[in-house]
């Protein structure tokens, strides 16, 4: 009874751990090949859990205002590398130029075909009335003309 906590912890860790191992990015983690991480997580359980942890774990610039203005005053843009080779925070997308940048296009693009489906719909409008007229004035059995 007394070894169910440090047994479920154990556990608890384990999975932790082969789990933040397995979706780290292979380019990021550190010492040794991420399959060999893999490896070591699964063959000496809590103790590969803690090597990886020390010294295969990726790590990543703290995200923060202070981390933005130690980096020289850049503002992280997107997450993933930086321009510095370190990791930055993601941004919300109302903080983000591109982002909005790319709102502005697509709804300018909206319009643009609003009103080209507009004048479109106006031209096939006009059609329609001169081949009435056309045929209104060519029609063999019209009485007006007479």
């Amino acid at each position: 009874m007394r070894y169910i906590i440090p047994v479920t912890l154990g556990v608890v860790l384990f999975v932790y751990g082969l789990i933040d191992c397995l979706r780290s990015e292979p380019s990021d983690v550190r010492s040794i090949p991420k399959p060999a991480w893999v490896l070591v997580i699964v063959l000496l359980n809590v103790i590969g859990v803690a090597l990886w942890f020390l010294f295969g774990r990726p790590q990543y610039a703290p995200a923060g205002p202070a981390s933005a203005q130690r980096s020289g005053g850049q503002a992280p843009s997107q997450r993933g590398a930086s321009a510095s080779g370190g990791y930055s925070r993601s941004v919300a997308p109302d903080d983000n130029p591109e982002f909005l940048r790319n709102l502005e296009v697509d709804r300018a693009q909206r319009l643009e075909a609003e009103r080209l489906r507009k004048l479109k719909a106006d031209l096939d409008a006009r059609e329609a009335k001169l081949r009435d007229d056309k045929l209104r004035e060519q029609h063999p059995n019209d009485e007006t003309k007479k």
